[in-house]
């Protein structure tokens, strides 16, 4: 649709027999485009009898990277990772014509031969082109690919060996109880225990009870001695989350263990004494219920020796597509058993423009509800509508002064996408100060590419006087001043 809308003429076929049958018969295409599967690798070898490599694109994962190797061992160097989007077939189309000058993405793989073309340094290991996944244990996972959680996971990694305690602050569902699952998995204490409270979800007398455990008889139904969490967790990490919904009393008790690593049981004389680091997690504007006196100071200042602050998915759009994926690739089997692999390429060009304010939470619901109901175009339209009547004022500030066209839904989706890509493309070049070879690696586009969007969008730097903000900000301050000129 997309290819022959720009008047390409398109021809598909239905396997690969087809494909050699045209290819046999004199059929010969600009571009071949083809997904990539790694039971299929011989094919790639025997498609190079009929056509020159440089006309072959496939289409692979983010996450088969093996597979991208051993194609571009063959010669072939262009591909389009999933989910495809609009932009990705302009991009490959346009790389065929010479007078366009656009060429196609670097991957990782030839980052340093490219590199030395430009006469740049090779790019760092903390820039990568793909997103950066680290597994955590059962479902969960860790994944980076915008400068706010690079950043995020260069300040972990800075925690690694100081044994502090640590704030989590963010909106629900961002994934606080992920990066608090980082932070334990790159300590010291990675081979001991990592628990879990949530303040939330029990009244006072029963939190005491579950933090510090109880002796027999402490209270109606005490039928045994009891150890809390925090003996539970001793020389481990534990996670007191959603902190901030707890009671002033029940502060001044948390605040007592902090100091000095004691508490006694509820019901007993002696006190006990452990080694726990605590990482704390809240959704609450913890500024706010300080001024309203309903969180004690001393308590936050003890918990917030280093605070991390997780963005909404809204700020961080450049990751939904691949957050898309991980949650797909992990459903379980029984789930996913005749869906296949990935979404449509259309439904996740409307999940970039929806704000998704349950966060990641809210992603991995829809993700689930669309691969059960087995109706990916039902999905779209539910997206869609959302997007269409967004009334409150996150949806204006995002949308500006624009209200909605008599055109639809396809004139807000245009101006949204591009608002969209002007904030991605903004916050890669401020983030990385304005070297734009390193920011067009890490948007994963061509410098080329990346040099028109700028004169496109008439993007420029922040003013002087603004600091720079973000992954890595200062390291490559020293880098080569070409890029920036």
């Amino acid at each position: 649709m997309v290819l022959e809308g720009a008047g390409h003429r398109v021809i598909e076929a239905r396997g690969s027999a087809q494909a050699f049958s045209l290819l046999s018969n004199g059929l010969d295409p600009d571009l071949l485009l083809l997904e990539g599967h790694s039971q299929d690798t011989f094919i790639y070898s025997r498609l190079l009898n009929h056509l020159p490599a440089h006309r072959v694109c496939v289409i692979v994962g983010v996450s088969d990277q093996g597979l991208r190797e051993q194609i571009a061992g063959l010669g072939i160097r262009r591909f389009v990772d999933k989910p495809v989007t609009r932009e990705d077939l302009e991009k490959v189309v346009d790389a065929l014509n010479p007078s366009v000058g656009e060429v196609a993405p670097v991957r990782p793989m030839d980052v340093e031969a490219a590199t030395r073309e430009a006469g740049d340094a090779v790019f760092s290991a903390a820039t990568p082109a793909v997103p950066y996944v680290e597994e955590l244990g059962g479902s969960n996972f860790f994944l980076a690919a915008s400068p706010q959680m690079l950043e995020i996971h260069r300040q972990v990694k800075l925690l690694a060996d100081i044994d502090v305690n640590v704030l989590i602050l963010g909106e629900s569902g961002t994934g606080k109880e992920v990066i608090a699952q980082l932070i334990h998995r790159n300590s010291r204490r990675s081979r001991e225990k990592f628990l879990k409270v949530n303040c939330a979800a029990l009244p006072t007398d029963l939190l005491e009870s579950e933090l510090f455990g109880h002796r027999q008889g402490a209270f109606t139904g005490a039928i045994n001695d009891r150890q809390g969490k925090f003996e539970q967790a001793n020389r481990g990490t534990l996670l007191l989350d959603e902190i901030g919904e707890i009671g002033v009393q029940m502060q001044a008790k948390l605040l007592h263990v902090l100091q000095d690593g004691q508490f006694a049981r509820l019901g007993a004389q002696e006190t006990t004494k452990v080694d726990v680091r605590v990482l704390a997690a809240t959704n609450v504007q913890i500024e706010d219920a300080m001024r309203e006196k309903t969180f004690r100071e001393d308590l936050y200042y003890r918990l917030s020796v280093f605070t991390i602050k997780v963005p909404p998915l809204r700020e961080r759009r450049e990751e939904i597509p691949y957050l898309i994926e991980q949650i797909v690739r992990r459903a379980p089997a029984e789930l996913t058993k005749g869906f296949g692999s990935s979404l449509p390429s259309y439904l996740m060009d409307v999940a970039l423009l929806y704000d998704w304010r349950g966060n990641v939470r809210e992603l991995r619901n829809f993700v689930t509800r669309a691969i059960v109901m087995r109706d990916p175009d039902a999905a779209t339209r539910e997206l869609e509508e959302k997007v269409a009547h967004l009334s409150n004022a996150a949806a204006r500030e995002l949308l500006g002064d624009a209200t909605l066209p008599c055109a639809g839904i396809r004139s807000i989706v245009r101006d949204v996408k591009n608002r969209t890509e002007v904030q991605m493309i903004q916050s890669a070049l401020d983030a990385f100060g304005w070297n734009r070879r390193r920011a067009a690696q890490h948007l994963n586009m061509s410098y080329r590419a990346l040099l028109y969007k700028i004169q496109q969008h008439r993007l420029r730097p922040l003013a002087a006087s603004e600091p720079h903000q973000g992954f890595a900000g200062s390291r490559f301050a020293s880098q080569n001043s070409s890029d920036r000129s």
